[in-house]
């Protein structure tokens, strides 16, 4: 080397006594000698020379896949023709060509014969402290903006063109023209439903509605636990209980159907929860589901025990699937990532809780009506959103990370508060062209709408529920989305481990005797 250290190769760091298995044994067998050995990985060789390596990510994929380790071959899971490498090479080229291949271990060939194998902590026993900038590692920006992590087809966001959808479908659209039911069958099985299938996916959908018997009797502590009544904390803390009670597993542990239920009860037993715990903080007793009603309007139904009216039913039917799924937002992107460590559908369910309750993400709906109040009165409109913006301080209820136009959700829902009329309705379109006339002389260039906070505000309030459930009821919808992703992230699953840029004092610094 360069500064005259010694060079350090393969050979010294590698095992020489490699654990091997033959292509056609059992995995079982296989498994069982990594298990004795205690390694995480044995080298396939047919006859002497390495045609493949088996490592534990190999056997996790196998019992994913449901395969029966008795009978499944080495050479129906091993990586085929892994890369070598000489016991010659240098060990910071070994660790290079390691992390470019994205794999931990390497068997070591001579002139064609195995001879050892190397893996990364190997090499960590005689590792420098070194920034290595390993290949294919890019610079994103803070908070990921810009960034594509994973392939999905459940939807998506085109904030330049002002215009989102599930799966192929325009969600809007979806919106206009069918049922809650209709778009949760087309998140979860790909495709609208028939009339039958409807029915069907109706049929279990209330099926699973009920909380159960032992979650039941521990809501009233968790609904006036607090000093005071935080929705999503209450919820949160209810849904992890309900997970534990229904023994939510690893969904590595669990086939496709059973992960598939999982998310079924989670989405169908939400609104209930959501309920049950504002009526229990209100000093109510709970409103059991209807047997009979859907989905939007049994909501309504479990808050005061009365059918509601059809058009209020509708109205926010039209706004639950409208938020039921929004590309890789802040909650959907931490169900996934929890997902990929293979953790159960009721603890992604609970980081994406976490992550909504954020005022950042899911709590605007409710503050967007809060400064309605504020302003009190059409008249009064421009000169406190003038005060307001020379202040810097924030209008909620306008904006989006991702539109730089009308955001579609928008002008849905403003179409449905236009629907249901009155005052608050008038006042509120009032309200939005005074702030977009106001922030285009103000900060020109900006181009800031409304977005969904705006109106969806108005329409909950239209139709009865309290400010208190107004991200609890995006919740409801945002449910079904997260189990969506969380099915399709099981179905292909990356660990998902990004990488951070170090940017404190440079390493290593002796430690102090104490």
């Amino acid at each position: 080397m360069a500064d005259g250290a010694k060079v350090r190769t393969v050979a010294e760091v590698m095992t020489k006594d490699v654990l091997t298995a033959s292509s056609s044994e059992p995995l079982s067998k296989a498994s069982a000698r990594m298990i004795e050995r205690g390694v995480g990985s044995v080298v396939v060789v047919d006859p002497g020379a390495p045609v493949g390596i088996l490592t534990e990510r190999d056997l996790v994929r196998a019992g994913a896949a449901g395969a029966d380790l008795s009978t499944a071959k080495v050479a129906d899971w091993m990586t085929p023709n892994a890369n070598t490498v000489s016991p010659d090479i240098e060990m910071l080229a070994a660790f290079d060509s390691l992390t470019a291949h994205g794999y931990r271990h390497f068997p070591v060939v001579d002139d064609g014969h195995l001879v050892g194998i190397v893996s990364i902590r190997d090499m960590l026993k005689l590792a420098q402290v070194l920034r290595v900038e390993h290949p294919g590692m890019i610079e994103a920006k803070r908070g990921l903006e810009g960034v594509v992590v994973a392939e999905t087809e459940v939807g998506d966001v085109r904030g330049q063109e002002g215009f989102y959808h599930y799966r192929q479908y325009n969600a809007v659209e979806l919106a206009e023209k069918r049922t809650l039911e209709d778009v949760w069958h087309l998140l979860y099985e790909g495709e609208l439903p028939s009339v039958g299938e409807r029915e069907a996916f109706a049929a279990e959908i209330r099926s699973l509605r009920e909380i159960p018997p032992t979650v039941k009797e521990l809501l009233p502590a968790i609904a006036t636990a607090g000093e005071h009544f935080v929705p999503l904390d209450a919820l949160r803390s209810a849904y992890s209980l309900l997970a534990y009670a229904l023994d939510f597993r690893s969904w590595l542990d669990i086939d496709a159907a059973a992960r598939r239920a999982n998310a079924m009860q989670t989405s169908a037993v939400m609104p209930t929860l959501i309920m049950a715990l504002y009526r229990l903080n209100q000093g109510l007793d709970p409103i059991d589901p209807h047997p009979e009603l859907p989905y939007a309007a049994n909501y309504l139904y479990m808050l005061t025990g009365e059918v509601p009216e059809p058009g209020h039913a509708r109205a926010i039917e039209q706004y639950l699937i409208s938020t039921t799924d929004h590309g890789f937002n802040s909650s959907t992107f931490t169900a996934r990532v929890i997902t990929s460590t293979g953790a159960d559908v009721g603890s992604a369910v609970v980081g994406a809780i976490g992550a909504l309750s954020g005022p950042l993400h899911g709590g605007a709906p409710s503050r967007a009506l809060d400064m309605l109040d504020a302003i009190g009165t059409p008249d009064k409109a421009e000169e406190w959103i003038r005060n307001s913006v020379e202040k810097g301080e924030r209008i909620m209820g306008f904006g989006h990370r991702i539109y730089k136009t009308d955001d579609p959700r928008s002008l849905m829902l403003r179409g449905v508060a236009e629907r249901l009329g009155g005052d608050m309705v008038d006042f509120a379109k009032k309200v939005e062209r005074t702030v977009v006339d106001v922030l285009a002389e103000l900060k020109p260039g900006r181009n800031l709408y409304a977005n969904v906070e705006f109106y969806a505000g108005v329409v909950m309030d239209k139709v009865g529920l309290p400010r208190t459930l107004f991200t609890p009821t995006f919740t409801s919808s945002r449910v079904i989305g997260w189990t969506a992703h969380i099915l399709e992230q099981a179905a292909d699953n990356r660990l998902i481990r990004p990488s951070a840029h170090y940017a404190g004092p440079p390493p290593p610094v002796p430690v102090p005797d104490a």
